[in-house]
């Protein structure tokens, strides 16, 4: 038996996991969809869903000025692919035949077209988000999971209702900039991503890091994590969409109807 030389695998030399790459414009949006329709699972498995409320969106990657987004009135917990709806900045469901959450087009109509550099937007009436957007004040770095929001949050503190008004859409979407998390005041959180993995990713964590909060502030008070010490983390990296991948799999394998 002969065996082949090969350099020992050490943590150094391990290849960071790369970003994927598409053949055509059809499968890039395919992956795009698939993901969105993982997100919207996990966030009903995670109970982020309260009635008609919640809404995940994913830009076209043709059709940039378009995004998917779930139909109105469907569990997240039955999100398949083929449910997606795609809507144009005017309001036009594109592809679909069902209605889709006003609130949805009012906020994520005008992020899209705001912040060219935003491919996903997540919001969501989660238990902890939206008891602690009560508080009307940012995540704290008290954890090296809430470090990553640390100096990409922004606060919304100016609650009116519904947001049905594409006015106030874009007073939201003007906070965006280059921020993970916005935390509307009295309502809940938004995150924002670079991809479906990571708009997805950074709400999931956003709502445990609240959590953590929370509990910690129910006990004592938390010990902040020094600024220089949470200032790197909180800057944009790969982080977030590569924490996704575990629970994409997860869902994936639990729920395979969920890709067609």
């Amino acid at each position: 038996m002969t065996t082949t030389e090969t350099a020992p695998l050490t943590v150094e030399s391990q290849t960071r996991l790369e970003a994927p790459t598409f053949d055509s414009v059809e499968d890039e949006r395919l992956h795009r969809k698939q993901r969105l329709a993982a997100a919207f699972r996990l966030f009903g498995k995670y109970e982020f869903d309260e009635g008609l409320a919640g809404h995940i969106t994913a830009r076209d990657p043709e059709l940039t000025d378009h995004f998917w987004v779930n139909p109105l009135a469907v569990p997240f917990a039955h999100i398949r692919v083929s449910d997606l709806q795609l809507v144009d900045h005017d309001g036009t469901i594109v592809y679909g035949t069902r209605p889709i959450n006003r609130a949805a087009f009012a906020i994520h109509s005008q992020i899209h077209a705001e912040n060219p550099w935003v491919i996903s937007a997540a919001h969501a009436h989660a238990l902890y988000g939206k008891a602690f957007s009560s508080l009307g004040r940012p995540l704290d770095a008290i954890t090296q999971d809430s470090c990553q929001f640390y100096g990409s949050q922004a606060l919304f503190d100016d609650y009116t209702g519904v947001v049905l008004d594409l006015e106030e859409g874009r007073r939201i979407a003007k906070l965006v900039q280059n921020n993970k998390l916005i935390i509307l005041q009295n309502h809940g959180f938004l995150t924002l991503g670079r991809s479906v993995d990571e708009a997805a990713w950074h709400f999931i964590s956003a709502d445990r890091s609240a959590h953590a909060q929370l509990l910690a502030e129910a006990v004592g008070t938390p010990i902040k994590v020094r600024p220089e010490v949470a200032a790197p983390l909180g800057q944009f990296g790969e982080f977030g969409g590569y924490s996704f991948l575990p629970y994409y799999e997860q869902i994936v394998r639990a729920e395979p109807d969920l890709l067609q």
